[in-house]
């Protein structure tokens, strides 16, 4: 099935952060309560033809702060040659992890996970390939699996919100306040900016990947309350659940099931 096109009617909502009533959250209701799901590993078609197996994991994940990348950093030191297909020991019996070895500088100087080639297949250095013994995908999300902890502690803020986004943006009312919008929706092709274009494949608007039995607001209940806390979860689920019990055909996600 093909892919729907970016802009179509969505439903949203605002609402003050209980936490912090300097913050309105502005939630993508159409797009929380759609069917979406990952389909890694089944169905998934990569973003780019030349590397179907790896997914998103292609170019690399860029850190959103030095604090993000440090939290990484402890749990690179747990994986072994055995977890992580291009561990250096793997090549190199007993050498230790360098930072050198998995992160690196894009054009403009920002730090990433660095991304490297393959038979022909380029990927972040942390997603194993299929056939590996240690398992196919990210080394960073198996490690959060064994340990039996969230992978959101594990692998870097990108990878565990995509294809959630959280923006920031500073609204001033006619009266001259102000309050700071935080954004929770969709991040489709356009939030990998204007090469998101030119992507082979993209999941948040195919209708492969919308066949979860549950809405994203369940599904990924757990990004959303590390996005929003507790409270503003809490109230976002009570708006969900309204719009789910009184939603129109042109609130609903064209890539769902009809």
């Amino acid at each position: 099935m093909p892919e729907v096109p970016l802009d179509f009617p969505r439903a949203h909502v605002e609402f003050v952060n209980p936490a912090d009533e300097t913050e309105i959250f502005r939630c993508d209701l159409t797009w929380l309560t759609s069917s979406w799901t990952c389909i890694f590993g089944s169905g998934c078609a990569g973003i780019y033809r030349h590397s179907p197996d790896v997914g998103c994991c292609t170019l690399g994940a860029h850190f959103s702060d030095k604090d993000d990348e440090e939290r990484v950093a402890a749990y690179v030191d747990q994986l072994t040659p055995a977890s992580w297909q291009f561990h250096p020991a793997a090549t190199e019996p007993g050498r230790k992890v360098k930072r050198k070895d998995w992160v690196e500088k894009d054009d403009d100087g920002e730090r990433k996970t660095r991304a490297h080639v393959v038979d022909g297949q380029s990927s972040c250095v942390f997603s194993n390939r299929p056939g590996f013994s240690g398992g196919a995908g990210c080394a960073l999300h198996s490690l959060a699996v064994d340990q039996g902890i969230s992978y959101i502690e594990t692998k870097p803020d990108v990878c565990w919100q995509l294809p959630i986004r959280r923006t920031f943006r500073e609204v001033e009312r006619i009266d001259g306040s102000a309050y700071t919008e935080v954004g929770i929706g969709e991040y489709d092709r356009r939030g990998w900016g204007p090469g998101g274009h030119d992507l082979d494949w993209y999941c948040s608007g195919n209708t492969e990947a919308h066949v979860a039995m549950e809405p994203v607001y369940v599904t990924s209940a757990p990004e959303l309350i590390a996005l929003m806390g507790e409270q503003g979860y809490a109230e976002l689920v009570r708006h969900c659940e309204a719009h789910v019990r009184s939603r129109s055909a042109l609130a609903l996600h064209p890539a769902d099931p009809h």
